[in-house]
């Protein structure tokens, strides 16, 4: 059930529509803190959705989201579950979100 709730969530967190975008990533912020390391079957799921387009938006509003939805992961999960998709995702990303994800992981 937790992977189908997420697989459609995940859609959302890439919306073509802005304003669905930034209310996915603001409900995944209140949904962290709840869920907690149950996430863990759906991080590496979630990570590439948070991170992929939002850490780079020019939209100031969908990047300040993202960004707190890093933090939250970061505070309310088990670090070692975040290390692996955090190192392979700032492999691949450029600009803002590497310089933000690589920091996260320093």
């Amino acid at each position: 059930v937790l992977f189908q709730i997420f697989d459609a969530f995940r859609s959302r967190l890439h919306d073509s529509n802005s304003k669905v975008n930034q209310v996915a990533l603001e409900t995944m912020h209140r949904m962290i803190p709840l869920l907690k390391d149950s996430l863990s079957p759906v991080i590496n799921m979630l990570i590439p959705a948070i991170v992929d387009n939002n850490l780079n938006s020019k939209n100031p509003g969908i990047y300040a989201a993202a960004t707190n939805v890093i933090q939250a992961l970061c505070q309310h999960l088990d670090t070692s579950l975040l290390l692996q998709p955090f190192c392979t995702k700032a492999q691949f990303l450029n600009g803002k979100a590497k310089q933000d994800l690589t920091e996260k992981l320093a």
